[in-house]
């Protein structure tokens, strides 16, 4: 979908007056069924989730598997030489798994590591980042994002987006100065 202009279009987004109002609005973008859409305000806002109909993340999943990681990564790195490959008899300390107390800051620390780095690259890879650039910074208004203004935008890439529809419930809803943001 293009602009008239030529420009490609990246969504049809809304001003709403207050939190409440944004709040409301999303609650009926959820119920209309999109899939592909955000909402932004200058502050965290009580029970949004619930509002966007988004569940539970599944960071924590890719950090407890970091975690095991890093767990198992630490026990086959200090078992495996001191207890397989290269046996020693220092001052009569047995090499088997009698030894894993002297094994536990290792094995704590790598799964503390692993488990950081799972969380970060995650994290960065579930919020499509890096992004130098995002959209609707071409939209004159959403300066005010970080301010005062609240703004709900619906992607032109969800199955549901046709142009008359999105402006009707955005309308509906009580957005204002709705717009077309454009990607280039």
């Amino acid at each position: 979908m293009r602009t008239p202009s030529g420009h490609k279009v990246y969504a049809m987004a809304a001003e709403y007056p207050s939190a409440g109002a944004l709040y409301e609005a999303a609650k009926r973008v959820r119920d209309a069924g999109f899939r592909r859409w955000d909402v932004y305000s200058p502050f965290p806002i009580h029970g949004m989730d619930a509002a966007m109909g988004l569940g539970k993340s599944w960071l924590s999943g890719w950090v407890l598997f970091g975690g095991v990681s890093g767990l198992l990564t630490a026990a086959l790195v200090e078992f495996g030489p001191s207890s397989f490959l290269y046996p020693l008899d220092v001052h009569g300390k047995p090499t088997n798994f009698m030894t894993v107390p002297a094994f536990f800051p290792i094995m704590f620390e790598l799964t503390v590591l692993f488990g950081a780095f799972a969380a970060f690259f995650a994290m960065l890879i579930m919020n499509g980042l890096p992004r130098w650039y995002h959209p609707m910074f071409n939209w004159e208004r959403f300066t005010r994002a970080t301010n005062d203004g609240f703004f709900l935008m619906i992607e032109a890439r969800d199955p549901r987006f046709t142009e008359t529809g999105v402006r009707d419930l955005l309308q509906q809803s009580g957005g204002q100065h709705i717009t077309i943001v454009h990607e280039d």
